[in-house]
Protein backbone atom coordinates (compact mmCIF):
# COMPACT_ATOMS: atom_id res chain seq x y z
CA UNK A 1 0.00 0.00 0.00
CA UNK A 2 1.07 3.34 -0.92
CA UNK A 3 0.24 6.36 1.29
CA UNK A 4 0.99 10.41 0.38
CA UNK A 5 1.55 12.13 3.47
CA UNK A 6 1.37 15.95 3.82
CA UNK A 7 0.50 18.06 6.40
CA UNK A 8 -1.92 21.58 5.15
CA UNK A 9 0.73 23.94 5.71
CA UNK A 10 3.12 26.42 3.92
CA UNK A 11 5.50 26.89 6.29
CA UNK A 12 8.74 24.83 5.95
CA UNK A 13 8.65 23.76 9.68
CA UNK A 14 5.26 22.64 9.50
CA UNK A 15 4.06 20.76 12.89
CA UNK A 16 1.14 19.38 10.51
CA UNK A 17 3.65 17.38 8.40
CA UNK A 18 5.23 16.34 11.12
CA UNK A 19 2.65 14.28 12.46
CA UNK A 20 1.30 13.48 8.71
CA UNK A 21 4.81 12.12 8.76
CA UNK A 22 4.88 10.25 11.87
CA UNK A 23 1.25 8.97 11.50
CA UNK A 24 1.69 7.37 8.26
CA UNK A 25 5.07 5.70 9.43
CA UNK A 26 2.83 4.00 11.73
CA UNK A 27 1.00 1.77 9.18
CA UNK A 28 1.83 -1.76 9.01
CA UNK A 29 3.45 -2.94 5.35
CA UNK A 30 3.00 0.58 3.42
CA UNK A 31 5.40 2.89 1.32
CA UNK A 32 5.05 6.04 2.87
CA UNK A 33 5.82 9.27 0.45
CA UNK A 34 5.95 12.29 2.36
CA UNK A 35 5.21 15.26 0.13
CA UNK A 36 5.58 19.41 1.59
CA UNK A 37 3.43 21.58 -0.76
CA UNK A 38 5.96 24.26 -1.04
CA UNK A 39 6.85 21.65 -3.46
CA UNK A 40 4.19 22.90 -5.26
CA UNK A 41 4.58 26.91 -6.35
CA UNK A 42 1.13 28.48 -7.07
CA UNK A 43 -0.05 31.54 -8.12
CA UNK A 44 -2.96 33.09 -5.49
CA UNK A 45 -5.78 31.56 -7.53
CA UNK A 46 -8.39 33.41 -9.03
CA UNK A 47 -10.55 33.09 -12.15
CA UNK A 48 -9.17 35.17 -14.06
CA UNK A 49 -5.60 34.60 -13.55
CA UNK A 50 -7.16 30.93 -14.81
CA UNK A 51 -8.23 32.80 -17.73
CA UNK A 52 -4.80 34.04 -18.28
CA UNK A 53 -2.40 31.07 -17.45
CA UNK A 54 -4.60 28.20 -17.98
CA UNK A 55 -4.48 25.30 -15.33
CA UNK A 56 -0.13 25.18 -13.79
CA UNK A 57 1.60 22.43 -14.13
CA UNK A 58 2.50 22.23 -10.42
CA UNK A 59 -1.38 21.86 -9.51
CA UNK A 60 -1.33 18.72 -11.77
CA UNK A 61 1.89 17.17 -10.33
CA UNK A 62 -0.32 17.34 -6.68
CA UNK A 63 -3.04 15.86 -8.48
CA UNK A 64 -0.58 12.87 -10.01
CA UNK A 65 0.49 12.41 -6.43
CA UNK A 66 -3.00 12.09 -4.96
CA UNK A 67 -3.42 9.89 -7.64
CA UNK A 68 -0.46 7.14 -7.19
CA UNK A 69 -1.58 7.14 -3.44
CA UNK A 70 -3.48 3.84 -2.33
CA UNK A 71 -3.95 5.97 1.32
CA UNK A 72 -3.87 9.50 2.14
CA UNK A 73 -2.90 10.84 5.41
CA UNK A 74 -3.43 14.81 6.07
CA UNK A 75 -2.98 16.47 8.57
CA UNK A 76 -4.24 20.23 8.50
CA UNK A 77 -2.95 23.64 9.82
CA UNK A 78 -5.66 25.86 11.07
CA UNK A 79 -5.24 29.74 10.63
CA UNK A 80 -8.82 31.31 12.10
CA UNK A 81 -10.34 28.22 12.39
CA UNK A 82 -9.85 27.11 8.64
CA UNK A 83 -7.81 26.07 6.31
CA UNK A 84 -3.90 27.57 5.98
CA UNK A 85 -3.44 30.20 2.78
CA UNK A 86 -0.77 27.13 1.58
CA UNK A 87 -3.56 24.10 1.55
CA UNK A 88 -6.24 26.33 0.43
CA UNK A 89 -4.36 27.36 -2.74
CA UNK A 90 -2.97 24.30 -3.86
CA UNK A 91 -6.89 22.80 -3.18
CA UNK A 92 -8.39 25.47 -4.98
CA UNK A 93 -6.54 25.29 -8.10
CA UNK A 94 -6.47 21.31 -7.87
CA UNK A 95 -9.94 21.62 -7.79
CA UNK A 96 -10.55 23.66 -11.21
CA UNK A 97 -9.13 20.35 -13.18
CA UNK A 98 -10.69 17.53 -10.73
CA UNK A 99 -13.57 18.85 -8.24
CA UNK A 100 -13.00 14.84 -6.86
CA UNK A 101 -9.01 16.39 -5.75
CA UNK A 102 -9.07 13.07 -3.48
CA UNK A 103 -10.08 11.26 -5.94
CA UNK A 104 -12.10 8.50 -3.84
CA UNK A 105 -8.87 7.73 -1.66
CA UNK A 106 -9.43 6.63 1.74
CA UNK A 107 -8.07 9.38 4.02
CA UNK A 108 -6.86 9.60 7.77
CA UNK A 109 -7.58 12.94 8.67
CA UNK A 110 -5.82 14.92 11.08
CA UNK A 111 -5.37 18.22 12.93
CA UNK A 112 -2.16 19.77 15.34
CA UNK A 113 -1.58 22.84 16.74
CA UNK A 114 0.24 24.40 19.65
CA UNK A 115 -3.16 25.13 21.27
CA UNK A 116 -5.39 23.20 23.39
CA UNK A 117 -8.01 22.69 20.71
CA UNK A 118 -5.49 20.91 18.81
CA UNK A 119 -6.99 22.09 15.37
CA UNK A 120 -10.42 20.76 15.98
CA UNK A 121 -12.28 23.49 14.33
CA UNK A 122 -10.16 23.24 10.84
CA UNK A 123 -10.78 19.32 11.11
CA UNK A 124 -14.67 19.74 12.40
CA UNK A 125 -14.93 22.08 8.93
CA UNK A 126 -12.88 19.53 6.92
CA UNK A 127 -14.41 16.21 8.12
CA UNK A 128 -17.55 17.96 6.63
CA UNK A 129 -16.48 19.76 3.35
CA UNK A 130 -13.89 17.36 1.93
CA UNK A 131 -15.71 14.31 1.08
CA UNK A 132 -17.54 16.41 -1.46
CA UNK A 133 -14.33 16.77 -3.43
CA UNK A 134 -13.56 13.09 -3.07
CA UNK A 135 -11.93 12.32 0.59
CA UNK A 136 -13.40 8.92 1.97
CA UNK A 137 -12.47 9.63 5.38
CA UNK A 138 -11.86 6.83 7.61
CA UNK A 139 -11.08 8.37 10.91
CA UNK A 140 -9.82 11.33 12.52
CA UNK A 141 -7.41 12.49 14.91
CA UNK A 142 -6.75 15.79 16.72
CA UNK A 143 -3.25 16.46 18.66
CA UNK A 144 -3.53 19.91 20.83
CA UNK A 145 -0.33 21.14 22.38
CA UNK A 146 2.13 19.73 20.05
CA UNK A 147 4.92 20.92 21.63
CA UNK A 148 4.51 19.21 24.81
CA UNK A 149 2.77 16.05 23.49
CA UNK A 150 5.18 15.49 20.79
CA UNK A 151 9.29 14.74 20.22
CA UNK A 152 11.03 14.38 16.92
CA UNK A 153 12.35 11.56 17.88
CA UNK A 154 9.71 9.80 19.87
CA UNK A 155 6.76 11.04 18.11
CA UNK A 156 3.90 11.38 20.67
CA UNK A 157 4.64 10.90 23.79
CA UNK A 158 1.56 11.26 25.68
CA UNK A 159 0.85 7.95 25.68
CA UNK A 160 -3.30 7.97 25.89
CA UNK A 161 -3.17 10.49 23.09
CA UNK A 162 -0.33 8.06 21.10
CA UNK A 163 -2.92 5.34 22.11
CA UNK A 164 -6.01 7.30 20.44
CA UNK A 165 -3.51 7.73 17.39
CA UNK A 166 -3.11 3.80 16.94
CA UNK A 167 -6.99 3.22 17.26
CA UNK A 168 -7.59 5.48 14.62
CA UNK A 169 -4.85 3.95 12.44
CA UNK A 170 -6.93 0.61 13.25
CA UNK A 171 -10.03 1.85 12.78
CA UNK A 172 -9.38 3.08 9.44
CA UNK A 173 -9.18 -0.30 8.31
CA UNK A 174 -5.79 -0.99 6.98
Amino acid sequence: MKIIAFGGSNSKHSINKKLASYAAHLFQNAEVEVIDLNDFPLPLFSKELEKEIGFPKEAQEFLDKIASADFIVLSLAENNASYNVGFKNVFDWSSRKDKKVFQGKPMLLMATSDGKRGGSSVLEFATKTLPRYGADIKATFSLPRFYDNFNELEGITNEELKQQLLEQIKHAGT
